[in-house]
C-alpha cells in the first residue's frame, strides 16, 4: 500500500470539509499552501455548473481578494462571449439557461452576473480602461475621415461633438437631410463632393467657432 506524502494527505482532508475557513490553513506551510492552491485551481477548472458554485462556496473564505477578481473577469469573458456568439447566429438575446448551458455556469452565476456586473469594481475598471482608448480610437476616426470617408467624417464630428452645435441662423431639417446657414444649404450629397482637406476645415470651423 502506497503511502501519500503528508502535505497532499492534509490538503486532502482539508478539501473534504464543508467549508474551509482561515483557522484551517493556519497551520499550513509554504509548500502545504501552494498544492492547495494549485489543487483548488485544477478542481475548479474541471467543475461545471452547481457543483463549480459549491466547491467555490467552500473555498470562499480563503480565497484572495485578486483570485475573486480572477473568477469574476473569467465568468465576465464566458458570459459576454456566449451572448455574443447566440445573437449573432440568431439575432436575439439568449435566455439565461442558454448562456448557462453555452458556458458552463449555473443558471444561478448567469443571473446574479448579469444582475449586478455594473456595480462589480472589475467592470468599473474595464469601464475606465475603454476611456483611456478613446483617444486612440479618435485618432483612427480622424484619420479615415480626412482620406475622404464621410461615415468617418461623421461620426468624428458626433465624437467631438460638433455635430450637435447649432450656431446662430442655422436651421438642420432631419426630413430633407441638410444643413441651412443663412441662405445655404449644405446637403450629404454636397459633403460626398469636398475633399479631405476641406472637410477637416469644416470641422476646424466648427469647433474653434
Amino acid at each position: 500500500m502506497t503511502t501519500l506524502p503528508a502535505p497532499i494527505t492534509k490538503i486532502d482532508r482539508l478539501l473534504a470539509l464543508d467549508k474551509i475557513t482561515p483557522k484551517d490553513i493556519e497551520g499550513l506551510n509554504d509548500i502545504e499552501r501552494e498544492y492547495l492552491a494549485e489543487t483548488a485551481t485544477q478542481i475548479v477548472a474541471q467543475l461545471k455548473g452547481v457543483e463549480r458554485d459549491n466547491f467555490l462556496d467552500k473555498m470562499d473564505l480563503i480565497v484572495p481578494a485578486s483570485t475573486k477578481s480572477d473568477i469574476w473577469a473569467y465568468n465576465h469573458a464566458r458570459i459576454s462571449g456566449a451572448v455574443s456568439r447566440y445573437m449573432r447566429e440568431n439575432g436575439v438575446m439568449p435566455a439565461q439557461n442558454i448562456i448557462a448551458r453555452e458556458t458552463g455556469l449555473s443558471r444561478q452565476t448567469v443571473f446574479n452576473h448579469l444582475k449586478e456586473y455594473k456595480h462589480h469594481p472589475e467592470h468599473a475598471a474595464q469601464m475606465e480602461q475603454f476611456k483611456f482608448m478613446a483617444p486612440s480610437v479618435l485618432a483612427n476616426v480622424f484619420k479615415y475621415a480626412l482620406n475622404g470617408d464621410i461615415k468617418a467624417a461623421r461620426l468624428y464630428f458626433q465624437m467631438v461633438g460638433a455635430i450637435h452645435q447649432q450656431p446662430a441662423n442655422t436651421v438642420i431639417n432631419g426630413q430633407n437631410n441638410y444643413i441651412q446657414v443663412n441662405n445655404t444649404k449644405l446637403s450629404q450629397q454636397n459633403l460626398e463632393q469636398l475633399s479631405p482637406e476641406q472637410l477637416a476645415q469644416i470641422e476646424n470651423i466648427i469647433r474653434n467657432r
